[in-house]
This record gives structure tokens, sequence and C-alpha cells, in this order.
């Protein structure tokens, strides 16, 4: 069954800007909505009633549901046991817990959070920011995006020291001047792949040249 429509449930607001900045280019015929839910904790503790929600209205099976949560330091595999625990009680199928074939609510951990994924695709970066080094990637700090101990501290470090967010780290612009520049296909984060193989998968697409 084809898929129309992707409800996202989400923690910030820089999640839903870089979502937009990117989608309209890698999916253009994806129709979605981005839900910010107030950080990390608050989007745990509303998720449930979210999908009991979602549950009772009979949400229709053209429609899927993307959970994303930053890891930030917390055990992968609890935190995606807790998310499918959640789908589970609202009787929305998973991939761990499906419905025949059917796949309702799909549970996505951003590794360890966004400003990882800028360092995947560094070149973007420096097209919404010119003046940040170039050679960034080839740190060994950076090499493995997935691996960086504190992306957020460590991109807003790199920024200052380049003459940008001088007063602190603004999230939501740093997002939106960034996603468009950002070329799926090249990103080297692991975490994002998953994440973008997963859109492509479920909208029936192989190759996207975004």
């Amino acid at each position: 069954m084809r898929v129309e429509h992707v409800e996202f449930l989400l923690e910030e607001e820089s999640m839903e800007a870089f979502l937009n900045g990117l989608l309209p280019r890698a999916f253009p015929e994806l129709d979605y909505q981005c839900h910010p839910l107030g950080g990390k904790r608050e989007l745990l503790k509303r998720v449930p009633q979210r999908l009991k929600g979602y549950a009772n209205q009979g949400i229709p099976g053209t429609w899927r549901i993307i959970v994303m949560v930053d890891q930030n330091g917390q055990d992968c595999h609890t935190l995606k046991a807790r998310l499918e625990e959640f789908a589970h009680k609202a009787s929305l199928p998973t991939i761990t817990h499906p419905q025949g074939e059917q796949v309702i609510v799909i549970n996505r951990i951003v590794v360890p959070c966004l400003e990882a994924w800028y360092f995947g695709d560094w070149e973007a970066v420096r097209q919404a920011y010119p003046r940040v080094p170039e050679g960034i990637p080839h740190k060994a700090l950076f090499r493995q995006p997935d691996a960086i101990r504190n992306p957020t501290q460590s991109f807003e470090q790199i920024m200052q020291k380049s003459g940008y967010f001088r007063t602190g780290l603004r999230k939501k612009e740093a997002a939106e001047n960034i996603s468009p520049y950002l070329k799926p296909e090249r990103n080297t984060s692991h975490s994002f792949q998953v994440f973008y193989r997963t859109l492509q998968t479920i909208l029936g697409v192989k190759d996207v040249n975004g």
C-alpha cells in the first residue's frame, strides 16, 4: 500500500527546521507534518498519549508515524525498546510488533543528536557558513560523526571560533541555514543514512539524488 502521509513526532523545532529544508528536495512528493514536542523529556512523556490518539481516530493504512529521539548518551536498545512499547500499548504496529506485513509506527534514534548529522555533510555546513574550516572532517575527533562525544558543544565551538553564534548556538537557525544544502548521498553519518533509507523504503524510492 502506497504511503501518502507521514507524521513526524520530534523533540525540538530544530529538527522540524532540518526536515523542512531537506524533505521537499529529497522527496518532493511526500506529504508530511512535523510535531515538535518540547524536548526529549516531554516527547517521552507525551508520545504514549499521542499514539493512543492516533489509534482512537483510526489512522489510515496509508499513513506512517515516525518518532525521532536523540540518543544523547542513552543506550540505543533501551531507548528504542521504550518507544516500541509505547506503540505496542497503543495497538499500533511497528517493525518489532507488526500486524501481518503492516507497520504504522517507525522509531528512529538520532545518534547522538542532530548536530552530528551536520558533521556528516560538512560541505553543507560550509555552504551555509563559509568561514568554518574546510578540514574539520579530517580531524580524528570528527571523522565518525556518530561517535563524536558531544556534537552540539563541538559544533558550537567551531561556529564561534569562525565568528558565528557568538552569544550561543541557535539550533533552529542553524538547521534552517544548513539543511537546504545537505545532500543525503554524501552524508557519512550512519544514523542519518538509516533514517534516509527508512524514508526511501516506505516511499518506494530506490535512488534519490537530494
